[in-house]
C-alpha cells in the first residue's frame, strides 16, 4: 500500500511538473529579436575594433540595431534581416524599441554568404524623421558611413559628424565587407502591434511614447549607460 502511494505521488508530481512546463510561454519572435539585439550590442560596444562606438551612440538621436543581416548568393545576391529602432531623448532617456527590416540587392559575381551583426547610429534629425514616417534609403539624399575602427576610445573629439548615419558592422564569411549604399529600412507594423497593441507605430512608440513593454527592459538595461 505505501509503495502504490508513494507511485501514485510520485505521478501526480509528474504531471504537476509537466502542467507547469506546459503553461510557460515559449517567447515571441519580437522578444527574441530584442534579447538578440542585447547580445548584439554587447558585442560590438566592448569590441576592440569599435573603441568610437560608445561616443557615436552618445551623440545620435536614435540607434538601429540588426542582430543578423544575412547575404548570399551567386550572380545575384541579397541582403536583409530584421532589426530595431530606439530614440534616445537627453530627459527621457531611450525609448521602448520600435521593429524595422533592412532589405537591399546587388548584381555581381558574388559567391559564398555572409552575416552581419550591425549597429547604425543615427546622427541627423532628418534622418530619425525618415525613419519615423515612412522608411529610410541609404545613399543619395541619406548618406551612409562606415564609423571609425580600429581606434582607441578618446579620439573621437576630432571626429567630424557629417553623415547622417554610421554603420558599425561585426562580419564573418566570404565577402570582403558590408556595403549599406542602396538598402532601405521599412518599419514593421505587424511587428510593433503585435509585441505592443493595436495602434502601435513608430511614432507613437519612439516619439510619444504612448506604447511600451516590461520585457524590452532588457535592451534598455544595456542602454541606460549611453
Amino acid at each position: 500500500m505505501l509503495a502504490m502511494t508513494r507511485r501514485i505521488l510520485a505521478g501526480v508530481v509528474v504531471l504537476l511538473v509537466a502542467g507547469c512546463a506546459q503553461s510557460v510561454p515559449a517567447p515571441t519572435e519580437q522578444q527574441s529579436m530584442i534579447e538578440e539585439a542585447k547580445i548584439t550590442f554587447d558585442t560590438l560596444i566592448t569590441h576592440p575594433d569599435f573603441g568610437e562606438l560608445p561616443d557615436f551612440i552618445r551623440r545620435s538621436k536614435g540607434i538601429l540595431i540588426f542582430p543578423s543581416l544575412v547575404k548570399g548568393g551567386v550572380v545575384i545576391g541579397g541582403e536583409g534581416g530584421d532589426g530595431l529602432l530606439l530614440v534616445r531623448d537627453p530627459q527621457r532617456g531611450w525609448s521602448n524599441p520600435a521593429f524595422y527590416t533592412l532589405a537591399s540587392g546587388s548584381l555581381g559575381l558574388q559567391l559564398g554568404g555572409q552575416i552581419s551583426e550591425a549597429i547604425f547610429t543615427v546622427m541627423s534629425d532628418r534622418a530619425l524623421n525618415a525613419l519615423i514616417d515612412n522608411q529610410m534609403k541609404f545613399g543619395g539624399d541619406m548618406s551612409v558611413a562606415a564609423g571609425p575602427s580600429g581606434k582607441r576610445m578618446g579620439n573621437s573629439a576630432t571626429t567630424n559628424f557629417g553623415s547622417d548615419v554610421y554603420s558599425f558592422a561585426y562580419t564573418s564569411g566570404l565577402f570582403a565587407g558590408v556595403s549599406f549604399e542602396g538598402a532601405g529600412v521599412l518599419k514593421r507594423d505587424s511587428w510593433n502591434e503585435s509585441y505592443y497593441g493595436k495602434g502601435a507605430s513608430p511614432y507613437g512608440i519612439l516619439i510619444e511614447r504612448k506604447f511600451t513593454n516590461p520585457n524590452a527592459g532588457v535592451l534598455l538595461s544595456a542602454l541606460q549607460p549611453y
